[in-house]
């Protein structure tokens, strides 16, 4: 009785669902924008591809375009000064780039809130004390943090040249808010960041690089992959290893074998 009750309820249960999956849905209205919106740029780095590695040059020319550009707006809250050795600078110069730059601290005499100068141990300041000043300070927007921008957004590094690349003049037929601006590698097509990079030689590049639009874009894009992934290279090199013991395990696991059986018959 109990399997003919079980054997019931799975056959009604069963017709439920094929009832259900032939009723007509309400289908989805469709984005009128989503033929608008464009996949990241096609865009080579040297760090891509299994053998690729960061060219230091490039990642310091980043640094310099996010120091002198967006860190007016963008934190960096996760990369300390000490980690730009990493970049090819020497412990000197990178003191001389923390000393750059005021931290805040607390003055041991009085215990009222003030600044120093940052040393190689302090993280990246951020431009605006707290969310509420970012937010009021960009239209209600508080601008993200760029330390994982390029591990948090598909494309990494080519969606990242892409937005900074990609401002174009707003279609007729597209309504976006006043305080936007069209951008259509950006989701919803209106982004509340205005073009960072406006023209050739914004920034002067320290060692005499053609500091132009799009090799600026290349290289804070770089700068900001490596940022998020600072261990690229050494999990390339370990997977190359990884790769090569296996495959000498594979040639001494078929030798052992051949060996092994060379005497049996049917073998």
């Amino acid at each position: 009785m109990l399997r003919l009750i079980s054997f019931a309820v799975g056959a009604i249960l069963s017709l439920a669902v094929l009832i259900a999956a032939a009723l007509p849905r309400d289908k989805a209205e469709p984005d009128p924008h989503a033929a608008l919106h464009k996949h990241p740029k096609h865009v080579e780095f040297a760090q891509d591809g299994i053998f690729g590695k960061f060219d230091r040059a490039q990642l310091q020319r980043g640094y310099q375009v996010y120091k002198e550009v967006c860190a007016a707006c963008h934190s960096m809250n996760l990369v300390a000064f000490r980690n730009l050795t990493a970049l090819g600078f020497t412990e000197a110069e990178v003191k001389a780039l923390a000393a750059q730059s005021d931290v805040p601290t607390i003055d041991d005499k009085t215990g009222d809130e003030t600044t120093r100068k940052a040393v190689p141990a302090d993280h990246f300041p951020a431009p605006f004390p707290n969310d509420a000043a970012a937010k009021a300070a960009n239209n209600g927007k508080a601008p993200p943090d760029l330390s994982l921008i390029a591990k948090a957004r598909h494309g990494g590094a080519s969606y990242l040249y892409s937005i900074l690349t990609g401002y174009e003049d707003k279609p007729a037929d597209v309504e976006i808010a006043e305080t936007a601006h069209y951008n259509p590698y950006f989701a919803g097509l209106a982004i509340a960041m205005p073009a960072p990079l406006t023209s050739d030689g914004q920034v002067e590049y320290a060692d005499g690089t053609k500091a132009s639009i799009d090799q600026m874009a290349k290289d804070v894009s770089a700068f900001m992959e490596w940022a998020a992934e600072p261990k690229l290279e050494d999990r390339k090199r370990m997977g190359l290893g990884v790769l090569m013991f296996l495959l000498i395990l594979c040639v001494i696991t078929f030798r052992s074998y051949k060996k092994i059986w060379a005497n049996v018959k049917g073998h």
